[in-house]
């Protein structure tokens, strides 16, 4: 099963640096300041814009730190049925592939969705949490290379690509710091709960949660992860309920009860 890549726009769009995958695909991956290797990825935020119908439509999808570019094709017909659907303003979360391309050498940054699903304010918040996490965990990944505590030659080449510095992380970590001052967990959610049955507990998410279309794994995961269970052991339920035909996959990286 394979991640999705989390990242905040405030870093997605500082982004100039694309590579080819190591297999025949022919597929790239966006690489990030702090050195993420975006291809599918998972963002959430609030739709404050969307305009055009057809063959084009563009959104523009706000989390606390800036704002992702979604970009809907018109051979993807399924998809732009469901943007043109939204409300405006409405809290989303979205699977979607990272674009980079360059104009006038000048580089251009979008998403292309796959999947999007209406949510509400909390579930923002868990996004920004668990995103939180994973870019912090990236910093000090790439400022103990800079120190000389490990070696990696694909990081090594980002490092060099945009030049990073000890000082120059620490506008990531702002980064951050912006974004978890917007969250509102409420305190209800994070009550330890020793005794709860992980299994029971993912059933009932996807109850409540997965609309028509599934929820995405890293939302159950998050949301787990408020009542104390570890990831590890949500992911081995995950796994077991697949394997047990009680949830399938309509898509890469999502979920829904049979």
């Amino acid at each position: 099963m394979e991640g999705l890549a989390r990242i905040f726009a405030g870093e997605f769009n500082r982004s100039t640096l694309s590579i080819q995958a190591p297999d025949s695909s022919g597929s790239s991956y966006v690489v990030t300041p702090t050195c993420a290797r975006c291809h599918d990825i998972y963002i959430s935020g609030a739709l404050t814009e969307l305009t055009g119908s057809g063959d084009m439509i563009r959104c523009r999808l706000a989390d606390p730190t800036g704002v992702f570019d979604l970009v809907i094709g018109g051979v993807r017909s399924d998809i732009a049925d469901s943007f043109q659907r939204l409300s405006v303003p409405s809290f989303l979360t979205v699977i979607g592939q990272a674009q980079l391309y360059r104009k006038n050498g000048q580089c251009k940054l979008s998403v292309s969705p796959d999947s999007v699903q209406v949510v509400d304010r909390t579930v923002r918040d868990i996004w920004v949490l668990r995103t939180a996490d994973l870019t912090l965990d990236r910093i000090e990944y790439v400022a103990d290379l800079l120190r000389g505590k490990m070696v990696d030659d694909k990081i090594r080449a980002c490092i060099e690509h945009y030049k990073i510095t000890q000082q120059s992380l620490q506008e990531y970590v702002s980064i951050v710091e912006s974004a978890l001052a917007s969250v509102q967990i409420p305190s209800n959610l994070v009550e330890h709960t020793p005794t709860i049955d992980p299994r029971e507990l993912i059933v009932g998410i996807l109850k409540e949660k997965q609309g028509t279309s599934g929820i995405a794994i890293d939302e159950v995961i998050a949301l787990t992860n408020l009542r104390c269970v570890p990831e590890e052991t949500s992911r081995g339920v995950i796994n077991n309920l697949i394997r047990d035909d009680e949830v399938y996959q309509p898509q890469k990286g999502i979920i829904k009860l049979l």
